[in-house]
C-alpha cells in the first residue's frame, strides 16, 4: 500500500499527526486506516473524509478512537478516483490533516477468492464455483468479463500440474482422472489487467471408483422399489382401517334408535318368534272350525221324517 503523501508535521498546539495514512479497498470496499502519531501515548480521537474526482472533502467519522473509517457506505459509485484525509484531537488541540494515497477501486480493489466446492462422480470432479461477496455492487456487474483461472494436480505423488484458463462458466467438469486417488483444484478471478488475480482457493478431493457411475444407478433403483414395496405392505396391513376412512359407517343417533323400539320392550320384543305368532293363530283357528264342525254335525245327523213318513 501507498503511505501518505504528506509529511506528518505538528498542528496547533504542537499535536503530532496520524502517521502511516492509506487508503485501502477490498473486494470493493473503501477504507482509510491509519497509525497514531509517533511518540504519543494519550488518549486520541480523530476524524476522517474523503472526497472523489467530482466532489469536495466529506466528513465520515467525527471523533471515533477507532485507527479506520469506512467510507464505503457514503459512496454513491465505485468508479472514479478517490482521497481520504485524517486528523487527531486531544481535547482542545488539533493536528494537522493527513492525506492518503490515492485509489482507483474499480482498477486498485484486491479481490478475495472465490468460494469452490468439489463433487465427485466415478472419476470426474465438477467444480462449482461462487464469486466472492462485493461490499458494494457485485463482481459480475463490475468486471463483465472477469474469467476463472483452475489449476489442478494430483496430490500424491505430486503430478505435473494442469491449467484450463479463461473460464467464464461457474461449474467446469475435469474428466479422464485416476481412480481412487485425491486431487487438489485451485481457482483463481482474473477481473481485468490492471487489477490483477485475486487471491486463490485450494480445495482437494478424492475421485471414486471407475464403476461408481452405475452403482449410483442401481441405489436409486433400490430405493425406488423398496418405497413402492413398503407403501403396497401399507395398504394390505391397514386396508380396514384405510377403507373405513374413506367409506365411513352410517351410524344413526341415539334418539333415531330410540324412537323405533317399542314402549313396552318386554310385552313386544323386538324380535317375536314365528312358532309363537303361529300358535296364537291356530288356536283361534281351531275354536271356529269346532263350532262350525258341530253344527255341520248337528245337521247331519237329524233325521228325514220326509223320507220315513212315506
Amino acid at each position: 500500500m501507498s503511505l501518505c503523501l504528506c509529511l506528518c508535521s505538528a498542528g496547533s498546539g504542537g499535536l503530532s499527526a496520524p502517521t502511516n495514512v492509506r487508503l485501502t479497498s477490498y473486494n470493493m470496499d473503501l477504507v482509510l486506516r491509519w497509525d497514531p502519531p509517533e511518540g504519543t501515548t494519550d488518549v486520541l480521537t480523530y476524524t476522517a473524509a474523503y472526497r472523489s474526482s467530482a466532489t469536495g472533502y466529506k466528513n465520515v467519522c467525527t471523533n471515533t478512537s477507532a485507527l479506520e473509517c469506512d467510507f464505503t457506505s457514503s459512496l454513491s459509485t465505485v468508479y472514479g478516483s478517490y482521497t481520504g484525509r485524517v486528523r487527531a484531537h486531544r481535547g482542545a488541540e488539533n493536528s494537522s490533516w493527513v492525506e492518503s494515497n490515492l485509489m482507483i477501486m474499480d482498477k486498485q480493489t484486491f479481490i478475495g477468492p472465490p468460494s469452490v466446492t468439489l463433487h465427485v462422480t466415478g472419476t470426474s470432479l465438477e467444480v462449482s464455483i461462487k464469486d466472492p461477496v462485493f461490499k458494494y455492487s457485485e463482481l459480475r456487474e463490475v468486471y463483465t468479463l472477469a474469467t476463472y483461472n483452475i489449476t489442478y494436480w494430483k496430490s500424491s505423488p505430486k503430478e505435473e500440474v494442469k491449467t484450463v484458463s479463461g473460464m467464464m462458466q461457474d461449474r467446469v467438469v475435469l474428466s479422464d482422472l485416476e481412480p481412487m486417488s485425491e486431487y487438489c483444484v485451485q481457482v483463481q478471478i482474473i477481473a481485468n489487467l490492471e487489477t490483477g488475480p485475486s487471491n486463490y482457493s485450494v480445495v482437494c478431493e478424492h475421485t471414486g471408483d471407475v464403476d461408481a457411475a452405475p452403482w449410483v444407478a442401481a441405489v436409486v433403483a433400490f430405493v425406488v422399489m423398496a418405497a413402492v414395496v413398503a407403501l403396497v405392505v401399507t395398504l394390505v396391513v391397514y386396508w380396514t382401517r384405510i377403507s373405513k376412512f374413506l367409506c365411513p359407517e352410517v351410524v344413526l343417533p341415539p334418539h333415531f334408535k330410540e324412537s323405533l323400539l317399542p314402549a313396552n320392550p318386554s310385552i313386544y320384543p323386538v324380535s317375536l318368534p314365528s312358532e309363537h305368532c303361529d300358535q296364537v293363530s291356530i288356536i283361534a283357528d281351531h275354536r271356529t272350525e269346532e263350532k262350525e264342525e258341530e253344527e255341520e254335525g248337528g245337521c247331519s245327523t237329524q233325521p228325514d221324517t220326509s223320507q220315513d213318513g212315506g
